[in-house]
């Protein structure tokens, strides 16, 4: 179903791709639990349907749900939370919120260069961004 929600997602079909990605993550919050990384991804997924949306403020929230979560469960310096904060950014720079897409840009390549090396791809990324 995840699948499907994000084939949906990349062919643009945005209400087919929510409505799924809604089903999929309640399933995993009742099987899995609210705090589980599946369960995260599919939060951060349906986030991610929100921003290719336009839906701006509901994205933000579920992504500062995730990233919370995320710091929690995995720790500040996981590649996965490193990536929600980045998604975080992304809404920010999109709203024009400069100054706190900067900051959440430097905070991410920091901890990148930190866990994988100036070198790495990850760290590379988060610079050209």
């Amino acid at each position: 179903m995840g699948n499907l929600a994000s084939t949906y997602r990349n062919q643009g079909k945005l209400n087919e791709a929510e409505q799924l990605e809604i089903q999929v993550m309640d399933m995993r919050i009742k099987v899995l639990g609210a705090e589980h990384p599946d369960t995260l991804t599919s939060i951060g997924n349906l986030a991610s349907i929100y921003r290719n949306q336009g839906r701006w403020n509901e994205a933000e929230q579920l992504e500062i749900q995730v990233m919370d979560m995320r710091i929690k469960v995995l720790g500040a310096e996981h590649p996965y939370t490193l990536t929600g904060m980045e998604n975080l950014a992304r809404i920010y720079m999109n709203q024009g919120r400069w100054n706190e897409t900067e900051q959440l840009e430097i905070q991410v390549m920091d901890m990148r260069k930190k866990v994988f090396g100036a070198e790495h791809l990850y760290t590379l990324t988060s610079m050209e961004i």
